[in-house]
């Protein structure tokens, strides 16, 4: 099987563990991608959202057997817990004819003119932290409202690097 992933953000200069095949590609599917959800670290970080107004992402080659080992390869690169990942990483699979997450339509009809069986990508939820988690604020007031010098850090690094290395995320369409 020829399966790909999508990526953007970090997971472009630090794959990790991912087991990726080739370079990151620049022709990938035009999506809506934003800086609109704070990671658990405090980052900003990129990923898909409502929005009409997209920009083109970047893809590589997976070495993988299967659209399950890609997803679960996926999500322990992301930090997402395997009762998540059914929710948190989006997927289209030729053999299957299913996908699911944001934007499976437009992915699948651009991995159909690649010539792929199936890709994978980041489907986390937008949004800030304190909103996503407003029921557990609540119980717990003493939680810290200032970022850490660490954290701080972090943040800059990070947008640093996202701005530096996702130029084809950077150009409108």
């Amino acid at each position: 099987m020829v399966i790909a992933c999508l990526g953007w953000g970090s997971l472009i200069w630090n794959p990790v563990d991912l087991p990726v095949s080739s370079e990151w590609k620049n022709d990938g599917p035009f999506l809506p991608i934003e800086f609109a959800r704070e990671s658990a670290d405090g980052r900003m970080t990129l990923v898909l959202v409502d929005k009409q107004k997209t920009v083109q992402s970047l893809w590589t080659y997976l070495q993988v057997s299967s659209i399950e080992e890609a997803k679960s390869a996926l999500a322990e690169r992301e930090g997402i817990s395997d009762k998540y990942i059914e929710y948190s990483v989006g997927y289209w699979d030729s053999a299957s004819n299913s996908m699911h997450g944001k934007c499976s339509d437009v992915i699948q009809s651009w991995a159909m003119e690649k010539g792929l069986d199936g890709v994978v990508w980041t489907n986390l939820k937008y949004g800030f932290k304190s909103a996503r988690k407003k029921k557990k604020k609540k119980k717990k007031k003493k939680k810290k409202k200032k970022k850490t010098e660490r954290q701080k850090s972090m943040s800059e690094k990070h947008l640093f690097k996202l701005v530096l290395n996702t130029g084809a995320l950077l150009k409108l369409s």
